[in-house]
């Protein structure tokens, strides 16, 4: 009898350390470890009842099938308990278990992410919060328990709801829920006084990471201004990125380094990161291989306004895929610095395209501005002409290289832009300074952005300017108010805002689409093509030497002059582009 049990449990430990019993932490257990370990059982109990059928240890004695039926439930018992067992006792709660640990707290989302942060909270003493409710749109899930927690009701019944049940703090997990459904939330926990902290969006979630509740984060306006969820075709982004170098210039900009991000995750044989300063250049090469595993990432520093550097970095690597970012953008310099501003952001945009032609780049996509419509400043000229490179470039016949263009908006929380400077002032104790009371802008988030541009590179183009579904445009003066509310303050009681005028060259209200342009729609639902005759390619080059020559001799008046001449009376060819393929 005793040789029996030696040789079934010799067997039955060998398989189980064959199936990886002993690799796993148990107190993570999942449903696909479970059903690894019913396998494991199953095929150790075989193998054992076969080996003791055969080999009878027992003299004249053979194995009862039901002997054999009944060892493989025992065992799967034993397996399965022990280790729900080891994770009760390593999740259970403290002594004086019913009563909360540290902050009492509601969970907003009773999906994938509310559930896994309701678990983190249960297992993790140092958190300090006990979840005492979820609330979730669905109104089937109410009056369920996810992990013992039940769902209270719905975001409709959240002001009830935290009348009766005030928490210490509300927590939102629903990373692609859009901005509305958030400022709801925000609304009636503002006027419960309650603190309220959010999962980040799905473009900002740490990949692989488990521990969602590191990620929590006290609510910032680009939460309740954020829209629907950005539907990416991860195929056809893969088509023409995967396996592919790609250059990216002003890579350690906002936009640059959100698609040096997004290229990386799309699967990119190399990334070439090009930018003249260098602390950002350094800190975006450092993120992408520290901590996104990305190790393919080259950093460049350089200048696009150098055409001989470009030729080298060009030459060495042979980028099949280039996104040309790098701009100089804040619109008061601009006006101050023409003669900087035609230098980098017109000239530089000729060299980056004439150097991705001669080193067969196929796909070129240059990042543009709703500035360019019917440009007032220095800036939105400058960017409306590198649309034009775009425009003639892609309708040439010698050059294979397709050149596309994608204009949109503002992002918010970009470097210098609206979001960080009403930050900065609301943290001083205001005032909050607007330019004027019916000022308006589009906003969209940067990961929104950059995953439209990258989608908008999958497109076919010859030269075409596609533009980015913006939404409505909001009042500058609303956001700063939605700001200062956020940092649990009244605005104009206790952070005055101050209207300042104004600046050179802006303008009150932006645009998105020019008088001859022709709306066209895409195979992509937030991204549409603007349709107009083709630049004339010969004029255009022509302008650009006029342009380079003055830049050259510092002749800053006769520059913008030349400038505004130009947008004036371009001169166009007859008929729109009218390609529509998606390649």
């Amino acid at each position: 009898f005793n040789r029996t049990i030696a040789i079934v449990v010799s067997i039955k430990l060998v398989v189980f350390v064959l199936f990886g019993f002993y690799n796993r932490w148990w107190r993570y257990v999942s449903t696909k470890d479970m059903w690894g370990a019913a396998r494991g059982v199953a095929v150790a109990c075989l193998v054992a009842d076969v080996t003791v059928y055969f080999a009878s240890p027992v003299h004249d004695l053979r194995l009862p099938r039901s002997i054999a039926a009944m060892d493989l439930l025992l065992t799967l018992a034993f397996v399965a308990g022990s280790r729900l067992l080891a994770r009760s006792l390593i999740e259970r709660p403290g002594s004086g278990g019913l009563v909360a640990r540290g902050k009492e707290v509601i969970v907003i989302g009773a999906g994938d992410a509310g559930q896994l942060i309701v678990k983190e909270m249960q297992r993790s003493r140092r958190l300090g919060y006990t979840p005492i409710g979820l609330i979730d749109d669905d109104p089937r899930k109410k009056n369920l328990r996810l992990h013992g927690v039940r769902v209270l009701g719905t975001t409709d019944e959240l002001p009830h709801i935290l009348r009766d049940n005030k928490p210490d703090e509300l927590l939102i997990a629903m990373p692609s829920a859009a901005g509305e459904a958030r400022q709801r939330v925000v609304d009636a926990a503002r006027t419960a006084r309650v603190p309220l902290k959010t999962l980040p969006g799905l473009h900002e979630l740490i990949a692989d990471d488990d521990n969602l509740a590191s990620q929590l984060r006290p609510i910032e306006v680009e939460d309740v201004l954020g829209r629907e969820p950005v539907d990416v075709d991860l195929d056809a982004i893969a088509s023409y990125l995967a396996d592919e170098t790609v250059l990216v210039t002003g890579a350690g900009g906002s936009i640059g380094s959100e698609l040096c991000r997004q290229i990386a995750r799309a699967g990119a044989a190399r990334l070439i990161l090009v930018d003249n300063s260098e602390p950002a250049l350094f800190g975006i090469e450092r993120e992408l291989v520290g901590e996104r595993g990305f190790p393919a990432s080259i950093p460049v520093l350089g200048d696009v306004q150098n055409r001989t550097k470009m030729r080298q970095v060009f030459d060495r690597y042979r980028p099949g895929v280039v996104f040309h970012t790098a701009a100089y953008k804040h619109v008061p310099l601009m006006e101050a610095n023409p003669l900087e501003s035609v230098r980098n952001n017109v000239l530089g945009t000729k060299i980056v395209a004439d150097t991705a032609v001669e080193f067969g780049a196929r796909r070129f996509v240059l990042i543009s501005t709703d500035k360019a419509l019917n440009p007032r400043a220095i800036y939105g000229q400058c960017k409306a002409i590198c649309e034009w490179i775009v425009e003639s470039y892609g309708a040439r016949d010698d050059i294979s290289t397709r050149f596309v263009a994608v204009r949109f908006g503002n992002v918010l929380n970009s470097a210098g832009s609206v979001v960080p400077i009403f930050r900065r002032q609301i943290e001083r104790g205001g005032p909050v300074t607007v330019t004027h009371p019916e000022m308006t802008r589009f906003f969209m988030t940067i990961p929104e952005a950059a995953a439209l541009v990258v989608q908008a590179g999958s497109i076919g183009g010859r030269g075409e300017i596609f533009v980015l579904d913006m939404g409505e445009a909001v009042s500058i003066l609303e956001l700063a108010r939605n700001m200062i509310r956020l940092s649990g303050r009244e605005p104009e009681r206790e952070i005055a805002i101050e209207f300042v005028g104004t600046r050179p060259g802006e303008k009150l209200h932006e645009e998105l689409w020019g008088e001859a342009e022709e709306v066209a729609e895409t195979t992509h639902p937030k991204i549409s093509r603007a349709r107009r005759p083709s630049i004339e390619a010969a004029w255009l080059e022509d302008e650009l030497l006029v342009l380079e020559h003055l830049v050259d001799e510092g002749e800053t008046l006769e520059l913008v002059s030349r400038l505004a001449a130009m947008l004036r009376e371009p001169r166009r060819a007859e008929a729109p582009v009218l390609e529509d393929t998606l390649h």
